[in-house]
């Protein structure tokens, strides 16, 4: 039990991580036309049926949830 707890915090550090470098290549992209791009994110993944970001009954957290709390990404991409 506490060996999966330890990759579960494992994998969303790598998680973490890889939207650092994500958002640090996207970046002049983002810069350029961000503010579209992260209203049409945001449309998708917060879209009717959508799976939720954070689903606590069943421990679930999406990728999706650090992206769109990214401070990086708010930064980038503002208006």
């Amino acid at each position: 039990m506490r060996y999966e707890k330890r990759s579960g915090r494992a994998r969303i550090r790598a998680v973490q991580a890889l939207i650092w470098s994500g958002v640090l290549v996207a970046s002049p992209v983002l810069l350029i036309a961000g503010a579209p791009i992260r209203r049409r994110y945001f449309r998708h993944i917060y879209r009717d049926g959508a799976p939720p970001l954070l689903d606590k009954e069943r421990g679930h957290v999406s990728a999706h949830y650090f992206v769109a709390n990214h401070p990086l990404f708010a930064w980038l991409s503002r208006e």
